[in-house]
């Protein structure tokens, strides 16, 4: 301990720095020492930050774009992503390999990173295409809205579905952590939590955005709108149920409003429903219905009730 003793350094530090590695010999569950690299938070966010850049050229980038030198910036995007994305996910697959005991899935995990990466961004294209639809669907879905650009750079809810339709495929294609790491990240900046398991199709659009939640077994159709403060939730969090369906299907063409919560896994929200706001919901709705929230009586009002 001589490096502590010399300078400005404070009497206590011998006697705090053995109190904090005995600390590590007896928390084991929260080290990691002496282990494979785990993915590193500071890494994550970067790549997202350039997955945003390649999927939205010109919008997210401090960078001036024009069409001779597209290629160039596109291929330097790809290859930085390559390597950087792949010593991730490979770190990802170490430390599963690690607690499993096991490496039975793939015959080395460098091979492995290196082809999850490889259909991670042969995937872009149709990642593009899919937000492309989300983009028209908040841009006719909200009258304030003036131009496809406007809610581009500033709708938090295109955001967290850009991170979460990239997330989503790795996480379909099991690496551990980095899925919920980009989740995390972007839940971080728009207060839009959307678990990489969930199952979101087309045309999807969250306005305002602010505490909406969408559970990990979610399945969402097409043409759904979701105003701040949904929650697509469970009904138990007993981890015993952890492989199961806990959280509900809603239809296409569904609109639920501000503040509604609908639990569980087997409710279904009917296609072409819209579930007024503050509405907690636990049972399934058949199609084209109307709920309602009334203050002044408990329970559900279906319209024309």
């Amino acid at each position: 301990m001589s490096e502590l003793k010399r300078g400005a350094c404070p009497d206590y530090a011998d006697t705090l720095v053995d109190k904090i590695l005995d600390s590590y010999r007896e928390l084991g569950g929260i080290n990691h020492l002496e282990g494979q690299n785990l993915p590193s938070q500071q890494s994550i966010a970067k790549i997202v930050e350039t997955l945003e850049a390649l999927i939205f050229p010109g919008f997210r980038a401090d960078e001036r774009l024009d069409l001779a030198g597209l290629r160039y910036a596109v291929g330097d995007k790809v290859v930085w992503l390559t390597r950087a994305l792949g010593a991730e996910v490979e770190k990802s697959l170490r430390y599963t390999c690690r607690i499993r005991n096991d490496c039975g899935r793939h015959e080395d995990c460098t091979g492995e990173a290196r082809e999850i990466v490889r259909e991670l961004l042969e995937s872009i294209p149709s990642v593009r295409q899919k937000l492309s639809l989300d983009v028209e669907a908040a841009y006719q879905g909200d009258p304030a809205a003036r131009s496809q650009e406007e809610v581009i750079l500033s709708y938090p809810g295109v955001e967290a579905i850009m991170v979460h339709r990239i997330a989503h495929e790795l996480w379909v294609r099991s690496v551990a952590m980095i899925p919920r790491m980009m989740s995390e990240y972007i839940h971080g900046k728009t207060g839009i939590d959307i678990h990489p398991g969930a199952t979101i199709g087309e045309s999807f659009f969250i306005d305002h955005g602010t505490g909406v939640v969408i559970g990990e077994t979610t399945v969402i159709g097409n043409n759904v709108k979701l105003y701040q403060g949904v929650t697509l939730g469970a009904l138990s969090v007993k981890k015993e149920l952890a492989n199961s369906k806990r959280h509900p299907t809603i239809e296409d063409d569904v609109t639920i409003y501000a503040g509604a919560t609908i639990l569980g896994g087997t409710t279904t929200i009917g296609h072409g429903t819209i579930i007024g706001g503050n509405v907690w919901l636990t049972e399934s709705v058949p199609p084209n219905s109307r709920i309602n929230h009334t203050p002044t009586q408990r329970g559900l009002r279906r319209e024309g009730q």
